[in-house]
């Protein structure tokens, strides 16, 4: 901004001097047009007759003019070599020294053969113009000069230029004010994002921009506090797998060593122990199956969409789950619709959901499965008639490793990782699931998934 300014007032400057230079060569060229005109068609008052002297030619024409400010009309009459007489207006000059008192540069503007010229005297420029008069046979030479002092000018465009400067400092003083008030609250939400991440560790990722407005600045921020939340979500999933990995495989891998550290010499009991030592390790392998897949549930492709017919889903289903137990299988009601989702994932939760049935009922008992349309959602759902699952235990049976406070059957041997599968699949569809009663007793577990068509 000051280049930008102090050009302004240069600018200005040369400006105001152009103009002072071509208004001066405009008021020369006219005194020098209306002496020339003088010449040509001007009569002597006291004969009626052209002038036939040039010194009287000169003196009548300038008790007729009156100068300008600056300006100066003289009439020079001499010869080459010698200091020209004056015949000259009588005027004061407000300039150091004029012309006319100037005996070196008025024989220099004598003697110039140019018509117009510029003197650069240590006591001031002047700016000439000059016409010479004929004289007839061996008269002396004569000539009219108008000559300008161009100071005054020069003074007026510098103080222009200093008041320009004056006004730009204190222009550019209190736009350098504004600017930096102004851009420091601009740039507060970039420093409290600055300093967020900073203080941002794997221990505390709970620290979050404040946003205020809607401006690019505000926009900034909450995209900065959305990654911050999947950073978050990413962090506590890890903590959380960790944990429980440790958790749950801890006690298998004690058992196992303590099996191992007591088996002994009998083929029996060695039998014995390498069975249960299997059995182990293959509870140990489920449990770090399903752990890999609800961390993959975090990741986008975890689920691939397509469209996909629900009545031929659930028939697929119903064909699957029947080979999971000795139970009155019914096959309660199909959706006949369209509907974009995995069907894979779907199969593989529905298929959850039949085995957590067969684990909570008795052979003969009735487990029923189906599918239905809600307007812009489907639902599909396992219900059996088992115990069900009491009331404080709703929400808790979907979280890792929690069976709830009393379990519905004593045939699970699982690791209470299977319903939350179930959830993660189903909220991967941006749907969710849900438990209630099944009428006549029982539990019905549901899977609504939104994002579906007709």
């Amino acid at each position: 901004m000051a280049v930008a300014l102090g050009s302004v007032a240069t600018t200005t400057r040369s400006i105001l001097l152009r103009d002072a230079h071509h208004r001066i060569n405009g008021l020369l060229a006219q005194e020098a047009g209306e002496f020339t005109n003088f010449v040509e068609r001007g009569v002597d008052p006291a004969t009626g007759r052209p002038f036939d002297d040039p010194a009287r030619l000169l003196r009548v024409f300038l008790e007729r003019q009156y100068a300008d400010r600056d300006e100066e009309l003289i009439g020079l009459v001499g010869r080459a070599g010698r200091d020209p007489a004056q015949i000259f207006q009588p005027r004061d000059i407000p300039v150091r020294v004029p012309l006319y008192e100037d005996a070196d540069a008025r024989r220099r503007v004598f003697e110039s053969s140019a018509s117009t010229g510029t003197l650069h005297r240590p006591s001031g420029e002047i700016r000439w113009a000059k016409v010479a008069v004929s004289r007839p046979g061996d008269e002396p030479d004569a000539a009219f000069v108008v000559a300008f002092h161009p100071e005054r000018e020069q003074r007026g465009a510098d103080a222009v230029f200093r008041i320009l400067l004056a006004i730009s400092g204190v222009a550019l003083v209190l736009t350098t004010g504004v600017g930096w008030v102004v851009a420091g609250r601009i740039l507060k939400p970039v420093r409290l994002v600055r300093t967020a991440a900073a203080q941002l560790t794997e221990q505390d990722l709970t620290r979050r921009i404040p946003v205020r407005g809607r401006d690019d600045v505000a926009a900034l921020a909450e995209t900065f506090n959305a990654m911050l939340d999947r950073l978050e979500r990413a962090f506590a999933a890890q903590r959380e797998f960790v944990d429980d990995a440790g958790h749950e495989l801890r006690t298998p891998i004690t058992i196992v060593r303590g099996h191992l550290e007591l088996m002994g010499d009998d083929p029996a009991e060695r039998e014995e122990t390498v069975r249960l030592v299997t059995d182990e390790l293959d509870r140990m392998s489920r449990i770090v199956e399903d752990l890999l897949l609800l961390a993959k549930a975090e990741r986008p492709d975890f689920v691939t969409p397509e469209p996909v017919q629900l009545a031929e889903l659930t028939a697929d289903v119903y064909v699957k789950a029947r080979t999971l137990g000795d139970r009155d299988w019914h096959l309660a009601e199909v959706a006949d619709r369209e509907a974009v989702l995995d069907p894979q994932r779907i199969t593989q939760a529905m298929v959850q959901l039949a085995q957590n049935a067969v684990q909570h009922t008795a052979p003969g008992q009735t487990i029923r499965i189906g599918s239905r349309s809600h307007g812009a959602h489907v639902e599909l759902y396992v219900a059996d008639s088992g115990p069900g699952v009491q009331a404080q235990d709703t929400e808790v049976v979907f979280e890792r490793f929690r069976r709830g406070t009393a379990r519905r059957g004593a045939r699970g041997s699982g690791a209470g990782l299977g319903l939350s599968i179930v959830r993660a699949i189903a909220e991967a569809h941006g749907g969710r699931v849900r438990l209630h009663d099944t009428e006549g007793g029982g539990a019905t577990f549901v899977l609504t998934l939104e994002e579906a068509r007709t």
